[in-house]
């Protein structure tokens, strides 16, 4: 993005008066020298960063890490055009000029800014406890490294800022990072994050980024690079924090139930707080749903809707699948092709829908990134590719929690489709299933067969949707960017 739109962003950086993250009020204020005088206002531009998350979440990431995946499509209307582009990710028919991947870039990359501000400036102020900036500056690091992990898993190379761009003409000078340069910087801030981070916290700071978020991290980046006996070691350390799984799947998303033990690290909303609130079920809900299932007139965004081959994945049994996937039943249905998989019912994502809602659009759920489900789901994959340690424990407590028989005696490679098979309904609609497919070298081979499916169930779609090649497992930088800021394109855009 353009260097002096981030600059011009810290403007709308959101300020609180206190701890809790969700206790916040718009301020506007300069990125200037004499605004980092106390500990208070550190406290504020670090809750600001934070804020940035729910824009991304409540932003059309998910289409760049689900809905581009197996797991979802979209609930095409006829009659509304509007979300075209967002149409294209599903596909691949993906351009530079989209407009839901400039937004996702803009905000990713006002993080890192954000972050650079704070980690440049933190330094020069006073603090009575220094434990606490220690801590400030580990939950920072956090945010940057989780940011730059996703940029470099979307775009590959990339612009790679560590320090504060304070002038526009020298924001992109050294033109892109290579992925090796940009993982060093990740590491370093996860392992920096991990070293200043404590356990837990009381529950007026409840949402911040502990240890065990920092650890999850690191170990993810491990697994992603194939460093299997670090990832399977990070996240034994996890596994130590205190961390459990909830009895019953459907508590992990349950608003009144925020913040578990189950609960690594989640991105924080609230519906009764002016823009604070999520919007999930807003975006993801059946479009000729809203009044019945929101009470209010209108439509839904009929995006991020489950696919045959997620619903149909389920074995017999599976307690997850009825909390994880409803049927919208309504004669309205008749006139979507999506529909007709599912005997005329259409399906939408029921982790996110938990009804009565204030007001329209807006919902209470908050983003669950990291789960202790997953994290004992990536440390039998770590475990079964590394040889060290049972894979088959870690699998089989997720196994009994969703009411399925353990599992045992497979070989290497079947136990490897069994973890993946299970990390795909464990955390379905959570924004992994992309990153998956790209960490297991699946991604062209299993989408270019799902697209076989879509094509041969939906006639809406064209020949050339789902041709999945390998440079289209990066996604293009924004033209934007490449015309404003001279940052070279990805190969084959």
């Amino acid at each position: 993005m353009n260097i002096k739109y981030i600059l011009l962003s810290l403007g709308l950086l959101i300020l609180s008066s206190c701890n809790h993250l969700l206790d916040v009020k718009p301020y506007t204020f300069s990125s200037g020298d004499n605004y980092y005088e106390n500990e208070g206002q550190v406290l504020r531009a670090v809750n600001g960063v934070y804020g940035r998350l729910q824009g991304l979440y409540t932003s059309d990431f998910w289409a760049m890490t689900e809905m581009v995946a197996d797991n979802t499509n979209y609930q095409y209307d006829e009659t509304d055009r509007g979300a075209q582009q967002r149409e294209e990710i599903d596909e691949f028919l993906i351009t530079s000029s989209n407009n839901y991947i400039n937004t996702v870039w803009a905000t990713l990359y006002s993080v890192i800014q954000e972050s650079n501000v704070i980690l440049s400036r933190i330094d020069q102020v006073s603090f009575a406890d220094e434990g606490l900036k220690k801590r400030y500056i580990g939950e920072v690091k956090f945010l940057q490294a989780f940011t730059y992990f996703h940029l470099v898993r979307l775009f590959g190379e990339i612009p790679l800022h560590t320090k504060e761009v304070a002038n526009p003409t020298d924001a992109f000078t050294k033109g892109k990072a290579s992925v090796e340069e940009v993982y060093g910087v990740i590491i370093q801030h996860a392992k920096d994050a991990v070293a200043n981070l404590p356990n837990s916290y009381d529950k007026n700071n409840a949402g911040r980024i502990t240890k065990g978020a920092a650890l999850t991290l690191l170990g993810e980046v491990y697994l992603t690079r194939k460093q299997f006996a670090e990832a399977a070691s990070t996240f034994q350390e996890v596994t130590q924090l205190g961390y459990a799984l909830l009895p019953d799947y459907a508590n992990c998303f349950n608003p009144n139930n925020k913040n578990n033990e189950e609960s690594v690290f989640e991105v924080q909303y609230d519906q009764s707080v002016e823009g604070e609130n999520s919007n999930f079920i807003y975006m993801f809900g059946p479009r000729n749903g809203k009044l019945k299932l929101v009470g209010y007139s209108g439509n839904l965004g009929g995006s991020n809707i489950p696919t045959p081959s997620i619903y149909n994945l389920y074995e017999a049994g599976d307690l997850r699948k009825d909390k994880s996937i409803a049927l919208f039943d309504d004669p309205s249905n008749a006139s979507y092709q999506e529909a007709i998989a599912f005997g005329g019912k259409m399906p939408f994502i029921k982790k996110f829908y938990h009804a009565p809602y204030i007001e329209d659009g807006r919902s209470n759920e908050n983003w669950p990134v990291y789960r202790y489900g997953y994290v004992l789901l990536m440390l039998a994959e770590a475990q079964n590719e590394s040889g060290v340690g049972n894979p088959y424990l870690n699998l089989n407590l997720v196994r009994k929690r969703a009411g399925l028989e353990p599992l045992s005696g497979l070989t290497k490679e079947g136990l490897r489709d069994a973890i993946a098979k299970e990390q795909r309904v464990e955390v379905a609609f959570e924004s992994h299933r992309w990153y998956q497919l790209l960490r297991m070298g699946k991604a062209e081979e299993v989408l270019n067969a799902h697209g076989v499916e879509e094509k041969k169930r939906l006639s809406r779609l064209s020949s050339a949707s789902y041709n999945v090649q390998p440079f289209k497992l990066l996604f293009p930088i924004p033209q934007r960017e490449v015309l404003t800021n001279g940052i070279s394109q990805n190969t084959g855009y």
